[in-house]
């Protein structure tokens, strides 16, 4: 035998049939199903008959559909229920030529002293084997890809306990000049807000219900945490703030989408506006008021409740300088010591700048919402508007007396009660207070009065100034709101 032949390697005889075996077995193993995490959906809905449809259209339209989804009706005396029953049952639907398959359950749970928080844990007790919690609200839609983006960002890191989507308000079919003014300021108000969480690390202050995904696991820690036999608890008036709390402090992120979009539901009438935001504003201060009224604890050094603190001081300043401007301009006026200085236009032209530059922020925005930014006329109403409820809201918690917010909310929302107008009554009686007085005061009196205060006014208005031209000068890193 040559020294070739010798150092020949052996030829591996293949078996047929074994060959034929591993390649059947490659592509079953191909074939088989990646893991992917179940979603079930939660929509607590009270009286909702005008939007529950459009909502249940939203969801049975998107690329990934929820697994299940739970309609929760409570305390409804509308049609809510027939409309929901509707599309109750099996649903496949093929995105991009793949089967997706979910079912829709209704289910009436009657009166309810829990309302919405009750519904939600109600729901939250039919989805527990699921990996996520998706929330939303019965007039909330998005967009046709945004579970698929809250599911990839949530599953994408471990850390997340929640995410919300990017709030806006669909202003299309809103007609008549006081709803397209009110929606106009909720969307500017929405879109300020989203921004500023996505420029502190996209860390969400508050998961809003309207439309965020929530990790099952987060969600059960914060209840061994807690010492509560459900996610949600009816003591505070914000429940969706005290979870985004607790879930914080259960060590995981709470965090906005970059991309997921849902329109909710607005407010188009200045009773409905004024009881929404008066809820929010005192579920806010009890949560940041150190101590605890009821079962509510407030955490004034909490991480999520940064922004509120920059919120409320920037509100009181804004009540502040407002108000010391007109008295001041009327007193100077009444001894015609008032001389008129071009300065005090800055501070407007800068306010008009930054609600531009919001409103180019908007990925959805509408001329109506230029027009409300430039205008400046607009803005400063809503501003004033944010006042009332924001001077009601404290009003309240000082009291201490025990309200129903949600109860109140709900009246609003029907047509009933005049709460928002007490703002502007208490304002016009103090005006006429002070003009009394004032009229009574000697000369000397009335300008060392104008002496001082046109000065604090100053300083504090540069102040005011300068933050808003910070503000201003930030970059947004791309993100639209």
């Amino acid at each position: 035998m040559n020294e070739r032949n010798r150092n020949a390697k052996p030829v591996p005889v293949v078996d047929p049939v074994a060959a034929a075996y591993a390649n059947e077995f490659n592509e079953m193993v191909e074939g088989l199903p990646a893991f992917r995490p179940t979603i079930g959906c939660i929509v607590p809905a009270y009286n909702e008959a005008d939007s529950i449809g459009g909502v249940l259209d939203s969801l049975l339209a998107q690329t990934r559909l929820p697994d299940v989804i739970h309609v929760v009706v409570n305390n409804t005396t509308d049609d809510t229920v027939k409309i929901a029953s509707e599309y109750a049952g099996p649903h496949e639907v093929v995105t991009d030529g793949v089967m997706q398959f979910t079912e829709v359950f209704v289910h009436d749970i009657g009166v309810n002293p829990d309302k919405k928080v009750g519904a939600l844990n109600y729901g939250y007790s039919l989805i527990e084997g699921c990996d996520f919690l998706l929330g939303v609200d019965g007039d909330t839609t998005a967009s046709a890809n945004a579970v698929e983006q809250l599911e990839a960002e949530i599953a994408s890191d471990t850390r997340i306990g929640g995410i919300s989507a990017i709030y806006s308000i669909d202003d299309t079919v809103i007609d008549g000049l006081m709803p397209q003014f009110l929606i106009a300021g909720q969307r500017a108000q929405f879109a300020a807000f989203n921004m500023q969480n996505m420029l502190r690390g996209r860390n969400m202050a508050v998961l809003g219900g309207q439309f965020s995904i929530f990790s099952m696991k987060a969600l059960r820690e914060v209840m061994i945490d807690s010492h509560q036999a459900t996610p949600w608890v009816k003591d505070s008036e914000v429940e969706d703030s005290l979870l985004s709390l607790q879930i914080k402090s259960a060590g995981y992120l709470t965090k906005i989408s970059a991309q997921a979009r849902a329109n909710v539901g607005g407010m188009t009438t200045l009773r409905g506006l004024d009881a929404q935001q008066v809820k929010w504003n005192f579920g806010a201060i009890e949560l940041m008021w150190p101590g605890q009224r009821g079962d509510t604890k407030g955490q004034p050094f909490h991480p999520n409740l940064r922004l509120r603190w920059i919120e409320n001081f920037s509100m009181v300043i804004n009540v502040l300088t407002r108000v010391m401007f007109f008295i001041l301009l009327f007193a100077s006026l009444s001894i015609n010591a008032f001389v008129f200085s071009p300065i005090w236009l800055i501070p407007p032209f800068i306010a008009i700048f930054l609600n531009l530059r919001t409103a180019l922020s908007m990925k959805t925005r509408t001329w109506k919402d230029i027009i409300f930014a430039v205008g400046f006329l607009p803005a400063e109403l809503y501003m004033w508007v944010r006042i009332g409820h924001f001077v009601r809201a404290w009003t309240k918690f000082a009291s201490n007396k025990q309200v129903d917010n949600w109860a109140e909310q709900a009246k609003a929302e029907r047509g009933s009660g005049n709460a928002y107008l007490v703002p502007l009554l208490v304002a016009l009686a103090a005006a006429a207070a002070m003009v009394f007085v004032w009229l009574q005061l000697p000369v000397v009196v009335q300008s060392t009065i104008l002496w001082i205060g046109w000065p604090i006014l100053g300083v504090t208005t540069v102040i005011q100034t300068l933050t808003m031209f910070v503000t201003l000068t930030k970059r947004h890193r791309g993100y639209r709101v």
